[in-house]
């Protein structure tokens, strides 16, 4: 075995404090971060005996976090994992690479299916959230994501041609970014003082209504 693929591809939008965090949070570090970071180590001696790879599909959302809830602290993760991976299998000849894609037109960023999800979450808040929060802060949030849905790409393929590359090459890279919004947006910011980047988000960041 001398390749492994850890594919955690774009999942859902969460809202901060919407979806009850001590439940989201730990299932979605289990799933987008400790069943890789389990799966990889169970495999490393056969990594280090072969001088394989792994190649790790995290997101743009591990390089800048403008949402809530678990699923960027579990992308940080991947980020996090894979570069200090990356540094303690350098010596064994194991290449360790990160896939960072933008937003893709997938079922799982599909806007109608989330905006139902936000609404039914809406339904069960307690009456103080509601309140902090305003059913304006819902409608917006639902507008920014039909807006940015125009922005999704569906060529896939952009992926999955990082992936191979990052598998078959002889110098792979330790980062690919995958999507023009990845390679022309989101990585871009990451790299601006946080105050900025900060500013520039929250010009179309939903407005809560600010109420303790």
């Amino acid at each position: 075995m001398w390749l492994y693929v850890v594919a955690l591809l774009l999942g859902l939008f969460l809202l901060r404090r919407w979806h009850r965090e001590r439940q989201t949070v730990p299932r979605l570090s289990e799933k987008h971060l400790v069943g890789l970071v389990e799966v990889t180590l169970s495999l490393l001696p056969l990594l280090r005996r072969a001088r394989g790879r792994v190649v790790n599909v995290a997101s743009v959302m591990g390089r800048m976090s403008f949402f809530g809830g678990g699923y960027c602290p579990s992308k940080y993760g991947v980020e996090a994992f894979s570069d200090s991976l990356r540094l303690e299998m350098r010596n064994f000849g194991v290449k360790v690479c990160v896939i960072e894609p933008g937003y893709f037109k997938t079922m799982i960023s599909n806007v109608e299916n989330l905006e139902k999800n936000f609404h039914d979450s809406w339904k069960k808040l307690p009456e103080e959230i509601k309140t902090s929060y305003g059913e304006g802060y819902l409608r917006q949030f639902v507008a920014m994501l039909k807006l940015l849905q125009k922005t999704y790409s569906s060529d896939l393929s952009l992926v999955t041609n990082c992936m191979e590359h990052a598998l078959t090459s002889l110098h792979p890279r330790s980062r690919y970014s995958a999507g023009w919004d990845a390679k022309l947006l989101y990585i871009p910011l990451s790299y601006l003082p946080s105050a900025l980047s900060d500013a520039l988000f929250a010009a179309f960041y939903p407005k809560s209504v600010g109420k303790a």
